[in-house]
């Protein structure tokens, strides 16, 4: 079976007549009065299309359901690539695990700040915690991690926040 064979499920699938046969077939009934009140050539689409995909088979006594289809798809189906480095940690640009490694956190925090702050920017805490907010649950505790790691400073009256200067 080949990575795209689910395509050919799905649309011998979407069509109704097709639908109606299959699951005739799965539930061990005949298919024929199904297939009889299609015209011939509709009928030989039909089964084709269900064929063609292997859902079904021609046997003597009629058809018979592929037990192993959907299952045989799922392992041709390409796999989507696993994020690496700091990207493991975020899921559609939120931060999902926070790192228990040390080295993971830096990193993590790094790439936070870079993302909330451009170099000669100053923000107050709101704007900040907005941004955080876009990335993060827990926004006081990143704040106070960023500021802890040397990642941002904060003013004496911790009313602005800027990237730290290396």
């Amino acid at each position: 079976m080949n990575e795209n064979a689910w395509r050919a499920i799905l649309a011998a699938l979407a069509d109704d007549s097709a639908r109606e046969v299959y699951a005739r077939v799965v539930l061990g009934e005949s298919a024929t009065p199904t297939l009889d009140a299609l015209t011939p050539a509709r009928a030989r689409r039909v089964v084709t299309a269900l064929t063609s995909a292997g859902l079904l088979a021609e046997t003597p006594e009629g058809y018979s359901a592929s037990p192993t289809v959907f299952a045989d798809a799922l392992k041709a189906a390409p796999r989507a690539a696993r994020p690496t480095g700091v990207d493991r940690f975020f899921t559609e640009g939120r931060l999902t695990d926070y790192p228990s490694r040390a080295g993971d956190r830096r990193e993590v925090l790094a790439a936070v700040a870079s993302r909330v702050l451009a170099d000669g920017e100053r923000l107050t805490e709101r704007q900040i915690n907005d941004r955080l907010a876009d990335i993060v649950d827990d926004v006081a505790a990143i704040r106070r991690y960023l500021v802890d790691e040397g990642l941002i400073e904060r003013t004496r009256a911790g009313t602005e926040y800027a990237l730290a200067r290396p």
